[in-house]
């Protein structure tokens, strides 16, 4: 029986630079650059039970981004799309997973310290592991944090990169020693950016309203979804900037990620909304519909993960002995 660490019930194999090696010995050196200086980027993907067995939600749209995340930072990718679509393709089924999280790793590895210390090797991993919806189903208690978001003139704000996560460390700390479940972070300006880990959209008046990556807010994957299937149901949605009083005067608030999926917001700030609203209800459910293939409509956003076979072979601890023979 595989033993949990945390809430992460651990799979069998993590793939890392080209194999699955056991997922106790998928380890880094201690003076990996990433550890020490955030040079790393990364994405968080799932695989959803379906009639037709296992498949990836929007796994192209994740790699894409993974690559110009990569590219915003100045990290070379040893890897192209194919081979990591492979990769993590193998790793699913390796693993025997009906339905799971993939956390896809590039980071800077050890080879040299110092912050530039350009010659340290890419380092790419994808593990994967049964993880329910981060904030779970019931709704959210959210509260403004006293922390600002990252500024675009600071980090890039649109590379999903490790090093800027502190500033949501931060906040979602903040937040639950407060007694919440979520903050969300307004940006330098005023305006509301999102949440530490979740896109957030403002429901008024029978329109969806989430901030634009102006605002710092991450172009979200799970909201870009969200959009399509607001047009799906005729639901006008529009990006544009939102005041932190807009959350106050809103009929309805909803969260989403890969991580979190889709979940309302019951209170901002100790101001009670509810159970989930009708619009909530409905892309709620018609996401629900689209990531378990029940929808035809959309039905090319899901990557079937095969049986066998791919990049990828079980390491073999005895080649080991033989590399250093």
């Amino acid at each position: 029986m595989r033993k949990r660490v945390g809430t992460v019930r651990e799979a069998t194999y993590i793939w890392m630079d080209g194999e699955l090696v056991p997922w106790g010995e998928a380890r880094v050196h201690v003076l990996t650059h990433a550890l020490h200086y955030g040079t790393a980027v990364f994405e968080g993907t799932r695989v959803f039970a379906t009639p037709d067995g296992p498949a990836v939600f929007r796994l192209e749209e994740h790699l894409a981004r993974l690559t110009r995340s990569a590219r915003m930072i100045g990290l070379a990718l040893p890897y192209s799309v194919d081979e990591l679509r492979a990769a993590t393709l193998e790793t699913v089924a390796a693993n025997g997973h009906a339905a799971c999280y993939i956390r896809h790793l590039a980071h800077r590895g050890q080879g040299e310290m110092g912050i530039a210390a350009r010659r340290c090797p890419t380092v790419v991993s994808v593990a994967t592991w049964e993880w329910p919806p981060l904030l779970g189903t019931s709704g959210v208690r959210l509260m403004t944090s006293s922390w600002r978001r990252n500024d675009h003139r600071v980090v890039p704000v649109a590379a999903k990169a490790t090093g800027p996560y502190l500033n949501s460390v931060l906040a979602k700390d903040e937040a639950m020693a407060a007694g919440y479940d979520e903050a969300v972070l307004l940006n330098a300006a005023g305006y509301v950016s999102e949440c530490t880990g979740a896109n957030l959209f403002v429901v008024r008046d029978g329109r969806l309203l989430t901030p634009p990556p102006g605002a710092g807010a991450l172009d979200g994957i799970t909201q870009d979804t969200l959009e399509r299937l607001a047009a799906d149901l005729d639901v006008p949605a529009v990006r544009q900037d939102l005041m932190r009083t807009d959350l106050y005067a809103a009929d309805e608030i909803l969260l989403c990620g890969t991580g979190a999926g889709v979940v309302h917001v019951s209170a901002v700030d100790g101001r009670e909304l509810g159970g989930p609203g009708p619009v909530t209800q409905k892309l709620a459910d018609a996401y629900d519909a689209v990531t378990h293939g029940r929808d035809d409509r959309h039905r090319h956003w899901l990557t079937p993960v095969p049986a066998s076979g791919g990049l990828a072979r079980p390491h073999d601890p005895a080649s080991d002995l033989v590399s250093r023979a």
